[in-house]
C-alpha cells in the first residue's frame, strides 16, 4: 500500500436532513413558477421547524400561482420527502404552512431585464467549478461517496429495504491520498441515520443492517482496511430528528450543495433562486466548463472562477486553476475558455438549457457529479481537443 500523504474529509446529507427539507421546498417553488412562466424571477427561501413551514422571499412572475397553490406544493413537498407521519412532529399533513412571497425589488430587476441587449446579471458575486480525473463523474472522491452513501440511504428507506428508518441522515468520509494524489483508502467513515422508536435499544441490529445493506454495496471494499473506522450512529440512538430535532433554512449545505471542501466556494447558495441569479447558474457554468476542460484531456483538474457585477451581463474576470497539471498554459486555457463558453447570463442560460430544468432534482440528489443535469455533458470535448498540442 501507498503511503498515505493527507487525509481528506467531505460530508452528505439526506433529503430529510432540515436543511435539505428547506432546500428543496424553495426549489420546488422556483420549478412551479418556471413551468407557467419561463421568465419568472424568483428567489425563495424556506425555514423550517417543529410543526412549522414558512416560505418567504422575492418572486416576479405572470404565473397565475395562489397562496392556496403555495401552501398545497409545500405539503405536497413535505410529504414526498417522508414527512407523513405526526409522530415526527413535523408532518405535511398538518404543519402550519405561512407564505410571506412578494414582489422583487424594481431596483434590481431594472438592472436584469433588458428591452434591447443582454440580461445583466442578477447579483454580484464570484462563482466556482471544479472538476478532478480521480472519478467517473469528475468530481472529488470523498464528496462523490458521501453522497452516494445519502441518496443510497434514501433509497433503503424508500423502497422500505430497511423498514425503520426515518428521513433524516448524514454521511461524511475522510479519504487517504498518497504524495501523487491517489486515493489509497478510507481512513473513517461516519453514518448517522435516523430511525424509529423500535431501535432505540437495537443498534447493534441497526449497524449491522447498515454495513451490510448501505457501505458494501456502495463503498469499494478494496479501500477497507484494518485501520478504517466505522462510526455509525456514534451518539446512540437517533429517534428525534429532521425539522422537530433541528431547525433548517435554505442555503446552508452549500458545501454539501459543491464539492464537499475540496473546491473554493463563493459563498452564495443555489436553491430557491431563477437561472438568472448567477450565484446558482455560473456556479453551473464553471463546472461545465472545468468537466469539459478536464474530459478532454487540457488538465488533469481544473477550477474556474467567474465574477459578475449587478446589471453587467459580461463576467469581471474569469480565472483558471489547473495545479500543475495542465497540457497549455493557463493563460492560453483563460482564452480558449472564453473563445468557447458563453459567460454572459444570456449565454449560460442558453447554454445549459437553464429555463426548462427541472430544479427540484438537484436539491435532493446534489448538484453536480448526477448524470443528466445539463452542466453534466462533456459535448465541448472534441471543441478542446483541437487545442492540444502532439
Amino acid at each position: 500500500m501507498s503511503e498515505i500523504y493527507r487525509t481528506f474529509t467531505s460530508e452528505s446529507v439526506t433529503q430529510g436532513h432540515p436543511d435539505k427539507v428547506a432546500d428543496i421546498i424553495s426549489d420546488a417553488i422556483l420549478d412551479a413558477y418556471m413551468k407557467k412562466d419561463k421568465d419568472s424571477h424568483v428567489a425563495c427561501e424556506t425555514c423550517v421547524t417543529t410543526d412549522f413551514c414558512m416560505v418567504f422571499g422575492e418572486v416576479t412572475s405572470k404565473a397565475n400561482i395562489t397562496r392556496a397553490d403555495i401552501e398545497k406544493l409545500v405539503r405536497d413537498t413535505i410529504i414526498e420527502i417522508g414527512y407523513d407521519n405526526p409522530d415526527l412532529k413535523f408532518d405535511g399533513h398538518n404543519c402550519e404552512v405561512i407564505s410571506k412571497l412578494h414582489a422583487q425589488s424594481p431596483d434590481i430587476n431594472q438592472g436584469v431585464d433588458r428591452e434591447e441587449g443582454e440580461t445583466g446579471a442578477g447579483d454580484q458575486g464570484m462563482m466556482f467549478g471544479y472538476a478532478t480525473n480521480e472519478t467517473e463523474s469528475l468530481m472529488p472522491f470523498p464528496i462523490d461517496l458521501a453522497r452516494k452513501l445519502t441518496n443510497k440511504l434514501t433509497e433503503l428507506r424508500e423502497s422500505g429495504e430497511i423498514p425503520y428508518l426515518r428521513p433524516d441522515g448524514k454521511a461524511q468520509v475522510s479519504v487517504n491520498y498518497d504524495k501523487d494524489g491517489n486515493v489509497v483508502s478510507l481512513d473513517a467513515v461516519v453514518l448517522s441515520t435516523q430511525h424509529d422508536e423500535s431501535m432505540s435499544d437495537n443498534q447493534e441490529q441497526l449497524k449491522e443492517d447498515i454495513r451490510e445493506k448501505l457501505f458494501k454495496s456502495v463503498i469499494p471494499q478494496e479501500l477497507m482496511t484494518e485501520n478504517t473506522k466505522e462510526h455509525i450512529n456514534p451518539t446512540g440512538k437517533f429517534e428525534i430528528g429532521g425539522p422537530h430535532g433541528d431547525a433548517g433554512l435554505t442555503g446552508r449545505k452549500i458545501i454539501v450543495d459543491t464539492y464537499g471542501g475540496y473546491a473554493r466556494h463563493g459563498g452564495g447558495a443555489f436553491s430557491g433562486k431563477d437561472c438568472t441569479k448567477v450565484d446558482r447558474s455560473a456556479c453551473y457554468m464553471a463546472r461545465y466548463i472545468a468537466k469539459n476542460i478536464v474530459a478532454s484531456g487540457l488538465a488533469e483538474k481544473c477550477e474556474i472562477q467567474l465574477s459578475y457585477a449587478i446589471g453587467v451581463a459580461e463576467p469581471t474576470s474569469v480565472m483558471v486553476d489547473t495545479f500543475g497539471t495542465e497540457v497549455e498554459t493557463t493563460e492560453n486555457i483563460e482564452q480558449i475558455v472564453r473563445d468557447n463558453f458563453k459567460l454572459t447570463p444570456d449565454g449560460i442560460i442558453e447554454t445549459l438549457n437553464l429555463r426548462n430544468t427541472e430544479y427540484k432534482q438537484t436539491a435532493k440528489y446534489g448538484h453536480f457529479g448526477i448524470e443528466g443535469l445539463p452542466w453534466e455533458e462533456t459535448d465541448k470535448v472534441e471543441d478542446l481537443k483541437k487545442y492540444i498540442k502532439n
